[in-house]
């Protein structure tokens, strides 16, 4: 668990954040989860134990570390922001039923070609959002 929490540390460091508690936590938190959480979620788990953290600390951090790269918006539904620690280039599926988010492999659609764009149009990135049924459901 030290080992974890001074990888977080240099992590954090390298990115030339300042290491403060809350963003710590909301690191730590995001790295050991693969079900996109929203900010309240977040929120939600840092406060089980001890209420110590706001929403507005829980924002901060998220914003400080999606502006250095190491966590991304995922925006899979009208009007809900998630987060991401996985910063791998990946798709996404959404189960419309339980609302169950899955990680899908960059691989999974080889075929997608964005050459095809009408002139003028320059691509810096895309993603791919399958919604569906899981075989949960």
């Amino acid at each position: 668990m030290k080992q974890e929490a001074n990888t977080i540390v240099n992590i954090l460091k390298k990115k030339k954040l300042r290491v403060t508690p809350q963003r710590f936590a909301v690191y730590a938190n995001l790295l050991h989860r693969t079900d996109h959480p929203t900010a309240e979620q977040i929120l939600n788990d840092l406060n089980k134990d001890a209420p110590t953290s706001s929403q507005a600390t829980v924002y901060s951090a998220l914003q400080a570390l999606r502006q250095v790269g190491l966590v991304r918006e995922v925006l899979l539904e009208p009007g809900i922001c998630r987060y991401d620690a996985n910063i791998e280039a990946h798709h996404h599926f959404r189960c419309r039923c339980c609302g169950v988010i899955e990680d899908l492999p960059w691989e999974t659609f080889e075929s997608i070609n964005i050459n095809g764009l009408r002139q003028g149009i320059k691509a810096e990135r895309y993603e791919v959002i399958v919604e569906g049924i899981c075989d949960r459901c």
